[in-house]
């Protein structure tokens, strides 16, 4: 089945509002706290003035190979894809939703790439997840045209969650608002739910001084309350899960 595209907003945009993550199972946790992200063509990166590269960063080893495609990430997201019978095409636009490095510092546990064709039609989605470890990974995901998906976890994120489960992912787009919620449901519980939602706006300088000032060095907050909120779970005693051997991630 044919999936119509997204109505996407103008791009670059800063997608302003929170973050949140609520737990379940073996026990309740939850938190929000306000966000921010970019949504970006990567074949069209922000244009800045010097004075302002330093609240806005992109670099191609943040993502996916980090590069070694030799053609940015766009380069790599098309080894990917292709490893899995899907063909990116040349006049293929590529959206990406993340974190930029701010100070030269980011950590963006969520990445979401959208492809979309020029005439229209949803081609691919494909969620990159990253934790604490320096690790990534990527799903290619089978999303409907209600923005639903369904994805088998196969990649460590948290000390406190084996392997098993099934993610059950939405997803919106529009230029009124772009979120993204993510579940993981083990032995039909659901054992947490991560959201992130905002609104869009033109990503202009004023825009960006703005929202850097509101939300304060995001990238190292977004570091810090990790690993905060996972103290509190351990001083609860929530058991740690062993990290197993990660495999090189992510376009093979």
């Amino acid at each position: 089945m044919v999936i119509p595209s997204p109505v996407f907003p103008e791009v670059p945009a800063l997608v302003v509002g929170h973050v949140s993550h609520t737990r379940e199972l073996p026990l309740r946790h939850a938190f929000r706290h306000r966000s921010y992200h970019w949504l970006i063509d990567v074949d069209d990166l922000p244009r800045l003035p010097f004075w302002l590269r330093p609240l806005a960063g992109f670099r191609v080893e943040d993502h996916l190979d980090g590069g070694s495609s030799g053609g940015g990430v766009r380069g790599d997201l098309g080894v990917f894809l292709a490893g899995r019978g899907v063909d990116l095409a040349p006049t293929d636009r590529v959206l990406m939703l993340a974190n930029a490095r701010v100070l030269g510092h980011v950590f963006d546990p969520l990445t979401v790439f959208w492809v979309q064709s020029d005439d229209g039609v949803l081609r691919a989605v494909v969620f990159e997840v990253h934790n604490t470890y320096g690790e990534r990974h990527a799903y290619l995901i089978d999303v409907d045209r209600f923005g639903r998906a369904h994805a088998d976890k196969t990649f460590y994120v948290s000390p406190f969650n084996d392997m098993a489960g099934t993610y059950d992912i939405r997803l919106q787009v529009d230029p009124g608002q772009v979120a993204v919620a993510v579940g993981l449901d083990r032995d039909g519980a659901r054992v947490l739910t991560a959201t992130t939602r905002g609104t869009p706006e033109p990503a202009t300088h004023r825009a960006l001084l703005r929202v850097s000032l509101s939300h304060l060095l995001m990238p190292h907050r977004v570091s810090a309350l990790i690993r905060f909120h996972g103290i509190r779970l351990w001083l609860r005693r929530l058991p740690l899960v062993p990290r197993p051997a990660a495999p090189k991630e992510t376009t093979s």
